[in-house]
């Protein structure tokens, strides 16, 4: 099974495809070029780097390409307003740790617990999903451990344009 990914989530990684392939792609191309015009490759640090660039950039086009060919693409559902949901924040209060923390809830590639960013296929994503406010919610972690939650308030995202695709 494949990626779960919103339309706007394929639209992003369609654009990241283009501009490698229209842009990068022929920029790479001219700097492998050049380096390897200096000379004797055996030494010529710049050609291996060019080169290695190159690489990574046809690398990272193919497995955009792998993800949008078997992914599935997952509707934004319409929820109500105090309920938790794709492209939602979440603000929730930590009992054991006496701590408040709002959180969004976005598909797998955008993940990124640092910036906020929780994916619907982690354990909080997974627990709070379909949840209101009020609602305490158990975390489970793995087989032996857990926490609990409780919802304190859910609100409408802020655009999305900032989200990135995580690297592999």
């Amino acid at each position: 099974m494949g990626e779960r990914l919103t339309k706007s989530d394929i639209e992003k990684i369609e654009k990241e495809i283009e501009e490698r392939k229209l842009v990068k792609r022929p920029e790479l191309i001219e700097a492998v070029k050049e380096a390897r015009a200096q000379g004797d490759l055996s030494e010529n640090f710049e050609y291996y780097a060019a080169k290695r660039e190159k690489n990574m950039n046809e690398s990272r086009i193919r497995y955009l390409e792998r993800m949008l060919k078997f992914a599935t693409i997952v509707e934004e559902k319409e929820s109500a307003d105090d309920e938790a949901a794709l492209n939602k924040t979440v603000t929730v209060y930590f009992p054991d740790d006496d701590e408040t923390e709002t959180f969004r809830i976005v598909t797998s590639i955008r993940g990124n617990s640092l910036r906020g960013l929780i994916s619907i296929d982690s354990p909080m994503g997974k627990a709070l999903l379909h949840r209101r406010v009020g609602d305490t919610v158990y975390v489970k972690v793995n087989e032996h451990a857990g926490y609990n939650v409780i919802i304190k308030e859910i609100g409408e995202a802020q655009d999305d344009t900032d989200d990135t695709i995580r690297q592999y």
